[in-house]
């Protein structure tokens, strides 16, 4: 399977490699910034793309507008951002074109590599992946029951 990966932190892109490598993954590509992403995606589309939101250069939502760009014109990549903040609102924009292939995790409180491993695995064969943190702040937050029912129809493991 083959993965592309975005960080601009190069200690844990390149640990993040290091453990898909492992794990059994073509790493086909490691990159710093949001616009690098999009051209390799561009150019030779993964199977999954592992980002996270705020990159090179304003630091605010280059990751996830990569992500969302990469759902709308690469439907078949699979896209899991790995975010070091808790974030609802940036993951149902992820999840607002389609509960599918997607997954939002907390970089923190993925102490396994096999946690990370299924995850990519689950995202590339169109499953959802969303941190249960992600889930209580949502839900604590009066999230929506339509959306609710969306990702527990789209895939029965996505809930907390």
């Amino acid at each position: 399977m083959r993965v592309a990966l975005a960080d601009d932190a190069a200690l844990f892109r390149e640990g993040v490699a290091r453990l898909l490598t492992d794990a059994g993954f073509e790493v086909v590509a490691k990159t710093g910034d949001a616009a690098e992403l999009l051209a390799r995606v561009r150019a030779a589309p993964p199977d999954v793309v592992v980002v996270d939101i705020r990159m090179p250069p304003g630091f605010s939502t280059e990751g996830l507008d990569a992500a969302q760009e990469i759902r709308r014109n690469h439907p078949d990549v699979g896209v899991l951002v790995l975010s070091a903040h808790v974030e609802p609102h940036y993951a149902l924009q992820l999840l607002d074109q389609e509960a599918r292939g997607a997954g939002y995790l907390l970089k923190d409180r993925v102490t396994d590599p096999a946690e990370l491993a299924d995850a990519v695995r689950r995202v590339a064969a169109g499953g959802l992946v969303i941190d249960p943190a992600w889930w209580r702040r949502w839900w604590d937050g009066g999230g929506s029951t339509t959306r609710w029912s969306r990702c527990r129809n789209a895939n029965a493991r996505c809930s907390p």
